[in-house]
């Protein structure tokens, strides 16, 4: 892949070193250990990971470098605007006023996005049904561009996951009822070279020694493909398994498909591009074999939408084992689908596979009854809700109905926040408020700037054709906030609501919190009009959103997204590789640790955390919040601030759970999408989080000797620090980076 632009835009040292001595960077109580687990890129060239200003700066000097105005030989007053705007991205970002996604952080200015431009992008949606390649990075030797095929979506689907993104898919009957029965069985064989150092578990899973399968079979009724040692070799071989079960996508009419996995890396070995270690070929072949055996189950027969959620968990599953930590999927069925909407009962296969995607069904004007999906979610949380209506003809509620606004929407992202078309990608940039105004930010100002830089997002070098003409046609963006219950608690001494009506149960708002929402989204659609009539482009679609946070809000120690604080004081457990230098620095401090009791060779660290405003008398946690203010937040979010989406996993007591049917009934023609969850209250053993008291929090904290960051940086940092178990959102669905 070519390059879009040479970097023309450089942030000056001395800028830099004077930025560092006027700023503080507004680290949370996990903040600094977040960001050094996760986002700190190794610097080979100096031996150790990158330091906050060395990663803001890759990041910034990334994005600024989209400017398409940056191919045209741009003249001193374009590269003296964009230097200044550069500026003070890096002030907003280093003083953790706001921050880009995850995702962001970790890949924007390496060559990894300029060879693949879906890198800066979190999560994705796709509609499982036949569909053709395009022009894209990844088309298969036996179709033509423009030949519909089965395996496109799982492509689309493994690309993406492999990439590091999420991935939400659409099973609904409509998009089932196209996939054509499948007309033949395959015979699949795995080859692997006994050279490789994987051969015996690869054989243990039914690979067979290469050179004895071809010196006692012959090739001339078999299809041969050798894999490369590349992303796209994995994808091409699944689709090969997908296609040939199926007349017009085999061509060659063959019913043996031979599989040479030989030059894939060993387990263990380094990944240069995304980073990390490979996994050998072994999560593969089980994925292909697995697949292969679905499919031949049910020749002569249509998949359903459990067939197809089946292989992308499949897929899912394959991935995370692959070296990324979190595969995030989210599946979409019909409400009237009991098939989609059961099938994690079966016990056998949710340990196996099922447990790689979140659950969710797209509700209906018809639906009347909520009880059963009631019952459903206090049984096991699922499914999730997802009203497609809202967001194809709705931005935000306050507006109106607006007929068509977003009608190619067919699903969403896998935490919810944005709804997409088939295709589409979500584009995500949080503010801060509550740290911003501390740091005398203009809210305008910052929420222009995160405007600005989602925008240059989407002239990103995008791999896949049906992303390109979507991105190009909608330019949809998702600037949010996070931290939300602490900047409204601190600015107005109160929570959004205020109270309920006695007799209609509708919530009552403060009108100081309506106005400020409605002035900060004004400011963001401006500044997106502004900026697309300079770059001569589609304005976005939609701007606005509320994304679930998580490890990105941990780095400021704010609240995540729209979610209320676990609770007022607590100890968040987070877990470390056994062999993390950061373990040394954090023992020498003082913090708790010991074995994790469900993974080997990891250690569990306890940090004490308080939350902003814990003391204050209106402060309200996810263990004391009542399940009704929960849904009123929500809807207040979505009726004056987000176009796109709200994320939010409300949590319910016991005793709170007949409230949810009516809840869900209240709020349908308001809230896009929701999941809900009950409160555990950390009474897992080594939970998460574990609520404590102030005393015990105090306690805790008096046995941190020193600082973390501090006593790490005497220490030598030669490794390339990678996380364990931890995700860039609330409830655990997305991946890290």
């Amino acid at each position: 892949m070519t390059t879009l632009t040479t970097t023309n835009i450089k942030l000056d040292p001395k800028f830099i070193a004077q930025t560092i001595q006027d700023i503080q960077p507004h680290w949370g109580p996990l903040g600094w250990v977040t960001y050094k687990r996760t986002y700190a890129r190794w610097l080979p060239e100096k031996g150790r990971t990158e330091n906050w200003a060395e990663t803001v700066q890759r990041v910034v000097e990334g994005n600024i470098n989209l400017d398409p105005r940056l191919h045209d030989q741009p003249d001193f007053k374009l590269i003296k605007e964009l230097t200044l705007e550069a500026q003070q991205l890096f002030k907003l970002i280093y003083g953790l006023a706001a921050t880009p996604s995850g995702r962001n952080l970790w890949i924007s200015g390496t060559d990894y996005q300029k060879r693949n431009g879906d890198a800066l992008n979190n999560c994705w949606f796709i509609a499982i049904r036949p569909q053709a390649y395009g022009q894209s990075h990844i088309v298969p030797e036996y179709l033509q561009p423009e030949q519909v095929a089965v395996s496109m979506p799982f492509s689309f689907l493994f690309d993406q996951l492999m990439k590091g993104g999420g991935v939400g898919f659409s099973v609904v009957k409509n998009n089932i009822r196209q996939m054509p029965a499948i007309d033949q069985p395959l015979e699949l064989t795995v080859l692997i070279d006994s050279k490789n150092k994987d051969y015996q578990e690869s054989c243990q899973l039914g690979a067979v020694d290469k050179k004895q399968w071809l010196r006692d079979h012959s090739l001339t009724d078999s299809y041969y493909y050798e894999l490369p040692d590349t992303r796209e070799g994995w994808v091409l071989a699944n689709a090969r398994v997908i296609d040939f079960h199926f007349n017009q996508t085999n061509l060659q009419h063959k019913n043996k498909l031979v599989l040479d996995i030989s030059k894939i890396r060993p387990r263990g070995e380094r990944i240069k591009g995304f980073g990390g270690t490979a996994s050998g070929p072994m999560p593969l072949i089980e994925m292909l074999f697995d697949i292969n055996t679905l499919l031949n189950h049910r020749v002569q027969q249509q998949l359903s939408a459990v067939d197809c959620t089946d292989i992308c968990n499949l897929i899912g599953k394959t991935v995370v084992a692959g070296n990324v930590r979190r595969s995030a999927e989210l599946a979409l069925g019909s409400g009237d689908d009991a098939d989609f909407i059961t099938m994690k009962q079966d016990q056998t296969q949710l340990y196996h596979h099922r447990w790689a995607s979140n659950n969710s069904i797209n509700v209906t004007k018809n639906l009347t009854d909520y009880q059963p999906i009631a019952d459903a979610i206090q049984e096991n949380g699922e499914p999730g809700i997802v009203n497609l209506n809202l967001s194809q003809n709705y931005g935000r509620i306050v507006d109106g109905y607006q007929p068509g606004i977003d009608q190619q929407v067919e699903g969403t992202n896998p935490c919810g926040e944005i709804s997409l078309a088939n295709g589409e990608p979500c584009n995500l940039f949080e503010v801060f408020p509550y740290i911003a105004e501390k740091q005398n930010w203009d809210l305008t100002e910052a929420f222009t700037l995160a405007t600005r830089y989602t925008k240059r997002v989407t002239f990103s070098n995008y791999d896949w054709e049906i992303s390109r003409k979507i991105i190009q046609q909608n330019r949809r963006i998702g600037v949010s906030m996070s931290g939300i219950q602490d900047w409204i608690l601190s600015k107005f001494g109160n929570r959004v609501v205020t109270g309920f009506n006695d007799q209609t149960h509708q919530p009552i708002y403060d009108q100081r919190a309506v106005d400020c929402f409605n002035q900060l989204y004004q400011a963001v659609v401006a500044a997106d009009q502004n900026y697309s009539q300079q770059l001569h482009c589609h304005p976005s679609i939609k701007h606005t959103t509320v994304k679930p946070s998580g490890t990105v809000a941990k780095l400021a120690g704010v609240s995540e997204g729209m979610h209320f604080h676990y609770a007022g004081y607590l100890i968040q457990r987070i877990r470390f590789q056994d062999s993390d230098p950061l373990l040394q620095a954090l023992q020498q401090c003082g913090y708790r640790m010991e074995p994790d009791i469900y993974t080997e060779h990891t250690i569990c660290v306890e940090f004490p955390v308080k939350a902003p405003n814990a003391d204050n008398p209106n402060f309200a946690s996810a263990g004391s919040v009542s399940i009704a203010e929960q849904f009123a937040t929500q809807a207040f979010l979505q009726t004056y601030w987000s176009d796109n989406a709200v994320s939010c996993t409300v949590t319910f007591q016991n005793n709170e759970a007949n409230q949810i049917a009516p809840l869900l009934e209240q709020y349908r023609q308001i809230i896009k999408s929701t999941s809900l969850l009950p409160y555990y209250g950390g009474s897992l053993k080594q939970a998460p989080k574990e609520p404590i008291t102030k005393t015990q929090y105090q306690q805790k904290q008096a046995d941190i000797a020193d600082n973390v960051n501090v006593v790490f940086d005497q220490m030598q940092d030669q490794q390339d620090l990678e996380l364990v178990d931890q995700s860039d959102c609330a409830g655990g669905a997305c991946p890290i980076k």
